[in-house]
């Protein structure tokens, strides 16, 4: 199909346009582009040869420029290239610049400066707590209805849909075992997120309210937070996690933008406890996003958790990871948290859907409590968008490969 021709309501139809950065079937160079159905764009080539005023800005190998240029310059950005798809007098000029999804090398899109991780799902955190505490009368921390709790990942492990993850080595210690010991991690896990990418940095000591979010988040991708659940429970303790995450973060090849989810804005959960003013939204615009993502392990549907239950919205996360000083760089990174609902097939990962290994997944590859070498793990999401249309978030994508370590 021409890439002009893409059908009204096409999930990556004008009214999505997510961008990513490719390299061209036989080369090496890399360049931003922007997906238009099963095709992509040469973002800057469309722009050079239209003679736009953006051609500077787009023509780089990552999207960083663009996400440090600020708000005003992404919506006029898009304008342009929803302008250069959609008006049939550029047909001609940029038709040459697109070339066919099968035919191209997608990369992570954006160099990644810090990466911090939340743990925003009432679902998800009663869960985990009654696994873990089960005797205890709530299975909050005390502190999880005052603050979005979150820890400082690792940056340099965030990497695109499709590379392979190794199973990560540690230490490991069960219960019931006098010492702990070394190997690979018999408990991998997986956690069904969404990412939000920071374009607009700030100074120390300037935290970035509610009403700022938009001004510095550029825009939304999956993210797959891989979990070593036997390393995580033997290390977590007191500071948190660390190895047992640090070794992959998934994130999808397209970063969707805020504003093509403007129709997707929904209320948040009621909040249950007051809020200190710095993370109160009761006068805010709606923070939360409908996004109803689906996982698959080995191509069978497992859960599909939806993210409009979240009970900490990203424009409060953001707050928060800010409210003490704390710069934003371009680039930076941080994930929702795992995305649980109410119901069992909601659950955004194998420790809450397997009730830690308790009740096995039965899938057509076998029975699964975590992760087995092969496994391949598949989340994707889709959003409602203008007259009735659907926004389709870049999917994620990884298959889990041995350890190199001997146990």
């Amino acid at each position: 199909m021409p890439p002009f021709d893409v059908p009204e309501g096409h999930p990556f139809g004008p009214h999505n346009l997510p961008y990513g950065v490719f390299s061209p079937s036989g080369s090496d160079t890399r360049t931003v582009g922007v997906r238009l159905g099963d095709h992509v764009l040469d973002a800057a080539a469309a722009a050079r040869a239209l003679g736009s005023p953006y051609a500077a800005l787009l023509g780089h190998p990552t999207l960083n420029p663009l996400l440090a240029a600020g708000r005003t310059a992404w919506s006029d950005v898009r304008r342009a290239l929803t302008a250069w798809v959609t008006v049939p007098s550029h047909r001609e000029t940029i038709s040459p610049f697109f070339h066919p999804l099968t035919e191209v090398t997608l990369h992570l899109p954006f160099e990644v400066a810090d990466y911090v991780d939340f743990y925003a799902s009432e679902n998800h955190a009663r869960n985990v707590g009654q696994i873990f505490r089960p005797d205890s009368p709530d299975p909050l921390t005390p502190n999880w209805k005052h603050l979005p709790i979150g820890y400082h990942g690792r940056s340099g492990t965030v990497v695109v849909s499709g590379t392979e993850v190794v199973r990560p080595s540690g230490q490991r210690k069960a219960p019931s075992d006098p010492a702990p010991v070394f190997g690979p991690s018999v408990r991998l896990d997986i956690e069904a997120e969404v990412g939000f990418v920071v374009g607009t940095p700030t100074r120390m000591g300037h935290p970035v309210p509610l009403s700022g979010f938009r001004d510095h988040v550029f825009g939304v991708t999956l993210l797959n937070d891989w979990s070593a659940r036997d390393l995580q429970a033997w290390e977590y303790v007191p500071l948190g996690p660390f190895l047992g995450k640090s070794f992959a973060t998934s994130v999808s090849a397209w970063i969707t933008p805020l504003d093509a989810l403007d129709e997707a804005r929904v209320t948040p959960p009621p909040r249950t406890h007051d809020l200190l003013p710095y993370l109160d939204d009761s006068t805010e615009d709606p923070g939360g996003y409908d996004l109803r993502i689906t996982v698959a392990v080995n191509g069978h549907v497992v859960t599909e958790p939806p993210f409009s239950t979240m009970y900490w919205t990203a424009a409060q996360q953001l707050a928060h990871m800010t409210v003490n000083g704390a710069s934003l760089r371009t680039g930076d990174l941080y994930g929702s948290g795992t995305v649980s609902g109410p119901a069992a097939n909601q659950r955004g990962s194998l420790l809450e859907l397997t009730w830690n290994g308790r009740d096995p997944l039965d899938l057509p590859t076998g029975k699964r409590t975590f992760l087995e070498d092969g496994d391949e793990v598949t989340l994707t999401a889709w959003a409602p968008g203008p007259n009735g249309t659907n926004i389709t978030l870049g999917e994620v994508t990884g298959r889990v490969v041995p350890s190199p370590q001997e146990p």
